[in-house]
């Protein structure tokens, strides 16, 4: 397994609410984490960091009774980011300066082959193969949901004015209903995309598909990815997490 791992403050904000981070625990089973915060001055910023911290302590204390199913790997999802949430929560609830912030997460672990995810928000989740670029996860946005009721077209969505409202975030309420998601992960040519919208909303599905299949190195896809959603306007904090199902040429290990 090999993965790259980058984050830009894009070209219009003055700081960055995005974390991200990847966690490998001795048996080689991996935990992917990203996050991009909302709230007031840098308390965005104050939940992401939390979350990522926390899921990868979480992770890496993993030492006896680790999951070893699809139904063991989403209950420990589940209880976990239902504790980040409550620490997120609880710390906002403390504090002026932090109140009402919160963070999309999404929690990838990959095991055997397999890959098990946890999803809040509207940061995404891709898996992309020579073929394809397909998107895992549903965005919990007011834009999707008006999408989902056939209230608007999926043309009149990437315009709609309120596409970057979220509906569901780690933090914002005192608990949290995480999706989960499953695909298998263990064909070489097969790559794991966890980005922001700061990507997401720049960059379609076909162009990350075109870009992260070619010669490069993993950490020049995600540079090219970047560096396209900047020069494409580069409104928010961009964030991505590129992982390859090869055991070959790996970037970061």
């Amino acid at each position: 397994m090999c993965f790259s791992v980058r984050t830009d403050i894009g070209k219009k904000r003055t700081f960055n609410e995005d974390q991200a981070a990847v966690f490998v625990l001795d048996n080689g089973y991996i935990l992917a984490v990203i996050a991009d915060g909302m709230g007031g001055h840098k308390s965005g910023d104050v939940a992401s960091s939390m979350a990522v911290r926390l899921m990868g302590e979480y992770f890496t204390g993993l030492k006896t009774e680790i999951p070893d199913s699809r139904e063991q790997w989403n209950e420990w999802l589940s209880e976990n980011v239902r504790n980040v949430n409550h620490l997120i929560y609880e710390k906002a609830q403390s504090s002026a300066e932090h109140e009402g912030m919160g963070t999309t997460l999404e929690a990838a672990v990959i095991a055997k082959g397999q890959c098990y995810i946890a999803h809040v928000g509207d940061s995404r989740v891709y898996l992309i193969d020579a073929e394809n670029a397909t998107q895992v996860t549903k965005d919990h946005s007011y834009v999707n949901a008006l999408l989902a009721s056939g209230e608007i077209t999926e043309e009149e969505a990437e315009v709609h004015p309120q596409r970057n409202w979220i509906m569901r975030a780690v933090g914002s309420e005192k608990s949290i209903d995480p999706d989960f998601y499953h695909v298998p992960f263990k064909e070489d040519g097969n790559y794991l995309l966890l980005c922001t919208d700061g990507l997401s909303n720049k960059v379609d599905a076909e162009t990350l598909h075109q870009m992260v299949n070619t010669d490069a190195t993993l950490e020049e896809k995600v540079i090219q990815m970047i560096d396209l959603a900047n020069d494409r306007g580069g409104e928010d904090n961009i964030t991505a997490v590129l992982l390859s199902a090869s055991k070959l040429g790996a970037d970061v290990l």
